[in-house]
């Protein structure tokens, strides 16, 4: 390159790879020490191109392995249990009233705790979640007022502890906030030792309770829902000992599975739903009432059991005077949820499994809500049956969807949900609500510590759950005739914004704002990357479900998923989990140059990686003459640099335009620089084109070319190759169909 344009061509380059308007300051008069400097920058960051940086990691790049927990006999290698895995069971046995005019809840639990595991426990720790409701509660103070999980209208509340004993000996309660330790006489020995203790409780129910419980006030009464409400004992583990993270409000909860017997007593003309099957139902309910729900249970169409017009009538519950008992029993679950009221619609169906099993599903909603809600069931079994044939059946007997106070709220076979009118928006909140019976229900995740386990898993199988498909099988309404393809460039500016938190961070360390869109949509979108462009659903897809089959009923922690994901797909993904979820790293894919060969009847183009992400690469090329070609390119390539050069044939044609990313797929930050378009030539007097960087002659046969904007480039030597970056050879065009794995799915 002559010296009188070095300069000029020195500037382009620093604009294009840092995303600068840099070309028109270049044609400007600058002083000799001032081009120098810029020289000597542009040099200095095309060597920080061509090495890969370590970044913020002293001792790694990007594709270093993680540092994750050492494989042992209780969590393996491979991501699954091992042999020695143990978790603890806490089966609780309680007596619950509610008066709803006093608008209270009392009740008595009987809770048998079995160590499993290799330690005796000389103390339990209990989980007092109504004491966020204290109007002095640490998460009355922490949470925003007026935010989604605050505790609003000033109200008081919490816990008045009656009790505490085992057999006949009092135990004393030390109660922190939100959580509570028993010390017991003796320690509960380990490998199956048991200890039995009975606890009494009362508490004012708020009307909202932080959108997990509260009371909606209808014209024929007020519908109560009941969450994350009764003394639990806190999950001990083989990771974090007791688990006693506060509650908070945006963090959920994390507890361990056990057996329930639950009695519930309430007015006469009250119905109630709730976490397992209803054991007595010939005792609550109207003979009519009970001979459609019998109908109900082996009919996939939905049979109304309670009508809107018997509400508020003798035809509304079972003949007699004074209230009615509930008795509901349920096994592997991890917590219990229930709804009551004397203003509830309530409808059923079922579903019928090959087995012969049935699920019941029903819902339970307000006259306020009929218009959308009279198709809550059959959406609620239609979202079942569609994750159940996708990934994993549903392992439960029942299946409720509750209107009320909540917005959105899953618990085990129970769920609550808003939107009265709008059925799209109702089937999209039931969607969701039920995919939590996935996670963290059935896989048992830390919800306070993880939410992107759960909320992102779960919102990742809702975008295979949609509401045209369900209109479509339900009312035969015909398909779109277009549908919107994966994209995860919504998220690319966000990701790059100064400061920006990572997902993998406990619920309550993430700034409000911030929660859906890290703990949900982030994780859904690296899901759905991960499964259609990096792995292809014939990869994950197994490894995915061997995930979920392994640990259903189990607890695992993000190293589990991270190597059961990878034994699983055979491929090492540890630039992928830095990516998209232990760091915030911002990607920028970039055309840097094309370069033509009419002689070898090959095109070479250069490619950078301008950001910390690293991803596979796809490119699309278009000829002069219409047709196009695409290649991809594995991750691989950005092992030891961000500069790339490929080779791809050409058969002769003349290029005229080449795009990365060309369906818009990657969340990448600077879609400016991810095209290159054929600069206007004029032809010599031989007929040759030529569009070489200033003072650089073409080789023969060959047209160079920049970006976009501007045919100055970097010098490069006559015989066509890049001065910088690895050699040519050693970047291969990969086409699609070579099924590398990587990319271009």
């Amino acid at each position: 390159m002559r010296s009188s344009n070095l300069f000029f061509a020195s500037v382009f380059w620093i604009g294009v790879l840092a995303g600068l308007p840099s070309l028109q300051a270049a044609r400007q008069d600058v002083p000799a020490d001032d081009a120098l400097s810029a020289e000597q920058s542009w040099l200095a960051e095309l060597e920080q191109l061509q090495s890969r940086r370590l970044g913020a990691r002293p001792d790694k790049t990007v594709f270093s392995p993680l540092e994750l927990p050492t494989p042992s006999r209780i969590r393996t290698a491979t991501g699954v249990p091992g042999e020695d895995y143990w978790q603890q069971q806490v089966d609780y046995d309680m007596d619950i009233t509610l008066d709803p005019e006093a608008e209270t809840v009392s009740g008595v639990a009987r809770v048998t705790y079995t160590n499993n595991s290799p330690q005796p426990l000389p103390y339990l720790w209990l989980t007092l979640e109504q004491n966020l409701f204290r109007e002095d509660s640490d998460g009355s103070k922490f949470t925003p007022p007026g935010s989604r999980f605050n505790n609003r209208d000033g109200f008081n509340g919490g816990y008045t502890i009656d009790r505490v004993k085992t057999g006949d000996e009092d135990l004393k309660l030390n109660v922190y906030d939100t959580v509570g330790r028993i010390d017991l006489p003796t320690p509960v020995p380990p490998r199956g030792g048991q200890v039995t203790f009975e606890i009494a409780w009362s508490f004012q129910v708020p009307d909202y309770g932080a959108d997990r419980m509260g009371i909606r006030r209808v014209r024929q009464g007020k519908v109560f829902q009941f969450a994350q409400w009764f003394p639990a004992v806190c999950k001990f583990d083989d990771v974090h000992g007791w688990n006693t993270l506060p509650y908070l409000g945006q963090g959920e909860f994390y507890t361990d599975f056990g057996k329930y017997d639950v009695r519930i007593t309430a007015p006469r003309g009250h119905i109630i739903c709730a976490t397992g099957e209803l054991r007595n139902a010939e005792q609550v309910l109207s003979a009519e009432q009970y001979k459609r729900l019998c109908l109900a249970q082996v009919s996939p169409q939905t049979v109304i059991v309670r009508t809107e017009e018997e509400i508020g009538t003798p035809a509304a519950a079972l003949e007699g005077e004074g209230p009615l008992t509930w008795q509901f029993a349920a096994d592997k679950v991890r917590t219990f949820a229930w709804t009551s009221s004397d203003a509830t619609i309530y409808d059923a169906c079922s579903v019928q499994w090959d087995d012969g099993k049935t699920t019941l599903v029903q819902s339970v909603y307000p006259r306020e809500a009929k218009s959308a809600w009279n198709e809550s069931s059959q959406m609620l079994r239609y979202s079942i049956m569609n994750y159940s044939q996708q990934w994993f059946r549903y392992p439960y007997p029942v299946a409720t969807n509750v209107n009320g106070v909540c917005g959105g709220m899953e618990y085990p076979m129970i769920i609550f949900c808003g939107s009265d009118r709008n059925k799209r928006g109702l089937f999209d909140v039931t969607s969701h609500e039920i995919g939590h019976n996935w996670f963290p229900m059935t896989v048992n995740t830390d919800e306070r510590r993880f939410a992107w386990m759960d909320e992102g898993f779960n919102t990742f199988i809702n975008a295979y759950d949609r509401y045209d498909e369900y209109e479509h099988e339900v009312h035969g309404t015909e398909l779109p005739t277009r549908t919107r393809g994966f994209t995860a460039s919504s998220i690319s500016r966000q990701v790059a914004r100064p400061n920006m938190q990572p997902l993998d961070l406990p619920a309550d360390q993430i700034r409000p704002e911030l929660l859906g869109a890290l703990a949900y949509n982030k994780t859904a979108m690296a899901m759905r990357m991960l499964r259609e462009v990096v792995l292809g659903p014939e990869r994950f897809d197994p490894a995915f479900k061997q995930y979920i089959a392994e640990w259903a009923f189990k607890s695992p922690q993000p190293a589990d998923f991270f190597r059961c994901m990878e034994n699983g797909t055979g491929m090492d993904l540890a630039w992928y989990w830095r990516g998209w979820f232990t760091e915030s790293l911002p990607l920028d894919q970039a055309i840097v140059s094309v370069r033509e060969s009419t002689r070898s009847r090959r095109a070479r183009i250069e490619l950078a990686n301008r950001r910390e992400m690293v991803m596979p690469v796809q490119i699309k090329v278009e000829y002069t003459d219409g047709s196009e070609s695409l290649h991809s390119l594995p991750v691989y390539i950005w092992h030891y640099t961000n500069l790339w050069e490929t080779d791809i044939p050409t058969e002769g044609r003349a290029i005229a335009k080449v795009v990365v990313d060309p369906n818009r797929v990657m969340p990448d930050l600077d879609r400016k620089n991810n095209t290159w378009t054929r600069p206007e030539e004029e032809p010599d007097e031989s007929g040759e084109s030529e569009t070489a960087p200033p003072g650089e002659a073409a080789g023969e046969g060959e047209t160079v070319s920049g970006s976009e904007s501007s045919a100055d480039g970097p010098a490069a030597g006559s015989s066509g190759e890049s001065q910088i970056g690895p050699p040519a050879a050693s970047g291969q065009a990969i086409e699609p169909s070579s099924g590398n794995g990587d990319g271009g799915r």
